[in-house]
């Protein structure tokens, strides 16, 4: 793929991962991860100021070094999974979407909490 095309879904990461800011119920750092491995492709300079940003920087960077995820963040991506998956219990959805979203986040959610504490 060209320079252009990963920079282009770099930024469409960057966005997915802006909304998970303000949507709980999706998940921001490992949009600003894919964001960073997708402008390493793509732009150097963009990457950069993913990595030295403030607030997701930490994250990546602990991220790439160690493949850890902080302890606060582990509690947060499960408790707000669990969350989600209760709400869709009390508003009553179609048993099958309540089971698409476990065989969802079950998995995921293991995945979170068996990576190292960062």
């Amino acid at each position: 793929m060209g320079r252009h095309v990963f920079l282009a879904l770099g930024w469409i990461a960057v966005a997915l991962g802006m909304v998970g800011v303000v949507l709980p119920v999706l998940p921001t750092v490992p949009f600003m991860i894919l964001a960073a491995f997708l402008f390493g492709k793509g732009s150097p300079r963009a990457r950069a100021w993913l990595i030295e940003h403030a607030h997701f920087g930490p994250h990546i960077r602990r991220w790439e070094e160690t493949g850890a995820i902080s302890r606060r963040a582990k509690i947060m991506a499960v408790s707000t999974m669990g969350a989600v998956l209760m709400l869709s219990v009390l508003m009553g959805l179609e048993l099958y979407l309540i089971a698409i979203q476990a065989a969802c986040m079950i998995p995921a959610g293991v995945f979170v909490w068996t990576r190292p504490d960062g």
